[in-house]
């Protein structure tokens, strides 16, 4: 692809959706939703096309990394500022730019027929918060990136607020105001920053900061506060226990809509955030800090274990099943090593899959029945081998059965935090045993709800897949068995983003420890002779 033609491929990939935000306003209500799908449609298609160009780039992208820099022209670019409109890709970013353009065609389609109240606002609203979601995994500068950080929060409390169930207004509540305090320590870190590269002038170039707090433009304490800032914000995101309180009563009071976007998408935003901006930009605080962070991860995988074998209520079961795999992930982040790190993003795209598939399971089941109670569900597989079939798949992959998606992440992590220098290998230990539990949980929520004697509820609402609904699961079934037979195409890709995470991440803490050692003094020619030999 030439030069000058990618620019245009990642912008048009980003402002699609928004263009069809237009057409939805100009149009009539029951265009809307074609409209939505196809808008919806084109960034899966340039994402993809993005992806495929930059595997096979041979060469370093901007700045000398790995970055392919599509687009960067300024912004607000007076004498005291300089803020870019800064987009580009790499290993860590592809498969999540092309997660989110797989999730809302998907989520479009799934909501034909089913949105009675404000249809206009509801397909106008998910191309919103596709944008803002994509805006967030391109942006290279961090004024940009924090826009779109707080430009999915309107859309997303809507998706709870005005669609969701009947503690809608505390849920959207609850999470506003967590996420709108953990964004405002975040800005607080960013305009510091800004204030501190450049002598007079508010800098948010992402690579300026990184090369700054590489030369040490600002101390090891101050550091060590923004590291803190930054990371309590995308705590919140993930979300990473004890920040947690806020997740299990939005997951499943939002909609259906909601609650697939805050699993597979906004969660990966706060994961994502530890890989793009607190590692490389605080290596020696995260690497001081792995250890608690690390511990606060085991403590979300087993904390979110137990809560998921006591709920009875399917969507609250899979939000903590949710919040456990998280922690898995976290953990694979602060490990710092080759193999976590790629496994952790590997699970970030996996994870992201299987529980779409799982809530839009749960919504499917709701609309049928008007219930989330599991005992509510027995005896469905005799009703519906289809959608038995397709839940199992689901299930599977999220427990880790070898053969589908989530098997590769869970133990790359695994493998890597054993190996890890900066936590303790008892995490890994404690997370492998987690794994039974993730397998207790899920395949007796899996049996309960299909097998054993046919609830009377289940006989009076016969159904399995429509033919509709077999095309909307499909995709994600596929991705499930692809990414568990062909990872190495995946992880080649995710290499060349987390290698050179982890080269920084090295580069930086042997550097500050090479400055600490004191020199040997010699006084004696006797000594200088034994030290030689």
């Amino acid at each position: 692809m030439s030069n000058d033609l990618m620019p245009i491929l990642l912008n048009a990939t980003l402002f699609a959706p928004l263009v069809g935000i237009i057409f939805i306003l100009l149009m009539k209500k029951n265009v809307a939703k074609v409209t939505a799908l196809g808008f919806s449609l084109i960034p899966l298609f340039l994402s993809a096309l993005a992806i495929y160009f930059y595997a096979g780039n041979p060469q370093s992208g901007a700045y000398g990394s790995d970055f392919v820099l599509f687009s960067s022209s300024p912004w607000f670019n007076l004498n005291t500022l300089d803020i870019k409109y800064m987009i580009g890709i790499d290993g860590v970013s592809t498969f999540m730019i092309l997660l989110t353009s797989l999730i809302f065609p998907i989520l479009v389609w799934y909501s034909w027929g089913k949105v009675e109240k404000q249809e206009k606002t509801y397909y106008l609203m998910l191309l919103l918060l596709e944008t803002g979601i994509l805006g967030f995994f391109l942006s290279l500068d961090l004024m940009m990136f924090y826009v779109f950080f707080e430009m999915v929060l309107i859309p997303t409390t809507f998706f709870i607020g005005i669609w969701g169930g009947k503690e809608r207004e505390f849920a959207s509540m609850k999470f506003f105001l967590y996420t709108l305090v953990g964004s405002l320590l975040m800005l607080v870190g960013i305009i510091y920053l800004g204030l501190n590269v450049k002598e007079g002038v508010l800098t948010t170039d992402y690579f300026a900061i990184r090369d700054a707090l590489a030369s040490g433009a600002i101390s090891s304490e101050v550091q060590t506060w923004l590291f803190l800032a930054f990371t309590v914000s995308f705590a919140i995101k993930v979300p990473l226990f004890p920040l947690h309180t806020w997740q299990a009563v939005t997951y499943s009071e939002s909609s259906t809509t909601g609650s697939v976007i805050l699993a597979a998408l906004l969660s990966k935003m706060g994961a994502f955030g530890f890989i793009r901006f607190v590692l490389p930009f605080f290596p020696e605080a995260s690497m001081k800090f792995a250890p608690v962070i690390s511990v606060l991860a085991v403590i979300s995988i087993v904390y979110g274990a137990y809560m998921a074998i006591a709920q009875t209520d399917l969507k609250r079961l899979i939000a903590f099943a949710s919040m456990s795999h998280l922690g898995f992930i976290v953990l694979g982040i602060f490990s710092m090593t080759p193999e976590a790190l790629s496994g952790a993003v590997y699970q970030m795209v996996a994870h992201g899959v299987s529980t779409a598939a799982l809530f839009l399971i749960a919504g499917l089941l709701f609309e049928r029945y008007e219930s989330r109670k599991i005992a509510d569900f027995q005896g469905i597989a005799k009703q519906a081998p289809k959608f038995t079939l397709v839940f199992m798949v689901a299930v599977l992959a999220t427990v880790g059965l070898p053969g589908l998606s989530g098997f590769i992440g869970e133990l790359m992590i695994l493998l890597g935090s054993f190996s890890s220098s900066a936590v303790s290998s008892t995490f890994a230990v404690i997370a492998a045993i987690s794994v039974v539990l993730t397998a207790v949980y899920l395949l007796n929520m899996f049996r309960k709800t299909m097998f054993g004697e046919t609830n009377e509820n289940v006989t009076k609402h016969v159904f399995d897949l429509t033919a509709s609904e077999s095309w909307m699961m499909a995709p994600l079934v596929i991705l499930m068995f692809v990414m568990g037979f062909f990872a190495q195409p995946f992880l080649n890709t995710i290499n060349k983003g987390t290698d050179r995470v982890i080269n920084l991440v090295d580069t930086r803490t042997q550097n500050v420890q090479l400055s600490n050692v004191e020199p040997v003094k010699l006084e004696t020619p006797s000594e200088t002779e034994a030290v030689y030999q």
